[in-house]
């Protein structure tokens, strides 16, 4: 048999072959969906867990999971109109004000949290630093220090009300301690005490007080020795196996019974939101311009409910479950 007869005797056996390939790729292709959620930085070790559990019971679900700080993931779709099926956020209540009712009928309130301060054994003062000295070893020459921004994280604006706080708790002027030389234009309003202005757009004068997008985005600087310390979240610092010091109840925003107490401090941000200081609540929602709207409260129901709950126990979270609930018609 020639050469020429062999491939005129494979040519139609292998089309329908390759026919049949690309027919099954097609398939697949179209029985795997593609969920998108963007989630707080702090979420990101509990919803990995969550994201291979939810797959196992879902397989045909592929989750593409985006984190950024919570401000600027709501933004991404408010703003820009990322395609977004579900939001998770560090401060629930970003999701009624900036997504109701147009967005999202709803949030629903899962993981609770803490500010604590981070640490490395190569930090300035680690040895001797206490919940009431804190403030004072931030303040010594040539210990470096950072935080959130404030306008894109809710870590970053929880800092500034911890900081207020602070001038009730301790009874001296820490905002003025911390910030007046560093960030001048974070000033507190003498019409209303207590409460932060934060501008739009601003820059750290010197090499003392370091800025970055989300808390988490700190923990390199941290861990290189860059600065000595870190607010961040409890969660954050176990998850990492940093050594961190609990800050009091009054100011670290953990504690649900203390709610009255912090709603005396509050931060204006640089779109001239004002946010009082509350206890540190998670949100998520299915998102009302989800291109799959089933598969959305799947993973809604997914991370609200018992497994997920395990997850966030797991990853040094407090869950809320069941989780409560806050409609838009409310």
């Amino acid at each position: 048999m020639t050469l020429k007869m062999l491939e005129d005797f494979f040519s139609p056996m292998l089309n329908v072959l390759l026919l049949f390939y690309v027919l099954v790729s097609c398939c697949n292709a179209e029985d795997q969906m593609t969920l998108k959620v963007f989630h707080a930085g702090s979420l990101s070790v509990p919803f990995q867990k969550i994201e291979i559990l939810f797959e196992k019971k879902y397989p045909w679900i592929d989750v593409k999971r985006e984190s950024s700080g919570s401000v600027m993931a709501v933004r991404k779709v408010i703003d820009i109109h990322k395609p977004c099926d579900v939001i998770a956020v560090a401060d629930y209540s970003l999701i009624p004000k900036m997504m109701f009712p147009k967005y999202a009928d709803h949030v629903k309130l899962f993981a609770r949290n803490e500010l604590v301060l981070c640490y490395t054994e190569k930090s300035k003062y680690h040895k001797i630093i206490n919940k009431k000295n804190w403030y004072k070893i931030l303040c010594k020459k040539g210990v470096k220090w950072g935080f959130s921004d404030p306008n894109l994280d809710p870590c970053g604006y929880r800092t500034v009300m911890c900081v207020l706080l602070s001038d009730l708790y301790y009874k001296v002027p820490v905002f003025k301690m911390l910030f007046e030389k560093y960030l001048p234009s974070f000033r507190i309003i003498k019409k209303e005490a207590f409460v932060a202005e934060i501008p739009a757009s601003f820059s750290p004068m010197g090499k003392k007080i370091f800025i970055r997008p989300k808390s988490v985005q700190l923990i390199g600087l941290l861990e290189s020795g860059a600065i000595d310390y870190a607010v961040e979240y409890l969660s954050v610092a176990k998850q990492h196996h940093l050594n961190f010091l609990r800050l009091p109840y009054e100011i670290n925003l953990g504690s649900l019974r203390l709610k009255t107490y912090y709603s005396k401090v509050a931060v204006v941000l640089g779109n001239k939101k004002k946010i009082y200081a509350k206890p540190i609540v998670y949100g998520i929602a299915y998102l009302k311009t989800s291109s799959h709207p089933k598969e959305a409260r799947l993973f809604e129901r997914f991370v609200t409910g018992k497994l997920g709950a395990r997850a966030l126990k797991e990853s040094y979270q407090i869950p809320i479950y069941p989780a409560e609930v806050i409609n838009a018609n409310e």
